[in-house]
């Protein structure tokens, strides 16, 4: 009896070219991090083509197999992360209001809009690298930032990703100084799109 292949389907890179003119982060450096999240498009999908050749070849288990299925996590999440760090930016930005639904479900956490985004500027200003993201609790739907390290290490289970900053120093290093993150971080905020972030909150 023939074994059935396994079904694959795989990723697509997403096209964020449009987001040239970004304020404060320069072409140049979104040509250089579009690159970068090219690559984890093209190693997700090495990695799983190579996990399914292993366990139609019967090596499930092996220690190269087991090597490959630890990677998941990084390679996976540096996908999808930079995917909604490119996808809740927008060149100019948008207005964060408190009478939106986003603006209120911040203020029954964090009392204000000014609260929060000092602390999740805290947060992405903390000695590292990393992301900062601002998560959604399905289950209660409270909303609280978190740190993120390689991609993988610090995501809670569940969590809805809201807003998405990459701190790595590949998102600012050819604007700003690696002690200017503060300043990137501005910069940053000046072109979120707060619809595609407020889209994301689970009803």
């Amino acid at each position: 009896m023939l074994q059935q292949k396994i079904q694959y389907k795989p990723y697509a890179e997403k096209d964020f070219t449009h987001l040239k003119g970004l304020t404060g982060i320069s072409d140049k450096t979104l040509e250089i991090h579009l690159g970068l999240y090219s690559g984890y498009v093209k190693n997700t999908n090495i990695l799983n083509e190579k996990v399914i050749e292993l366990t139609e070849n019967n090596k499930s288990g092996t220690p190269e197999y087991s090597e490959l299925k630890r990677r998941y996590g990084f390679e996976y999440n540096g996908m999808r992360l930079h995917e909604y760090y490119f996808g809740n930016l927008k060149p100019g930005g948008s207005d964060l209001k408190e009478s939106s639904v986003l603006g209120k479900a911040l203020a029954e956490t964090y009392s204000g809009l000014d609260v929060w985004k000092n602390d999740f500027t805290k947060v992405g200003s903390m000695r590292g690298v990393g992301w900062a993201i601002l998560y959604q609790d399905p289950v209660t739907k409270m909303l609280s930032n978190h740190w993120i390290t390689l991609h993988e290490e610090g995501n809670i289970a569940g969590f809805v990703p809201l807003l998405v900053m990459d701190v790595w120093e590949h998102a600012f290093l050819l604007d700003y100084k690696p002690a200017e993150r503060g300043k990137y971080i501005e910069s940053f905020f000046s072109n979120v799109d707060w619809s595609a972030v407020e889209s994301r909150l689970v009803k």
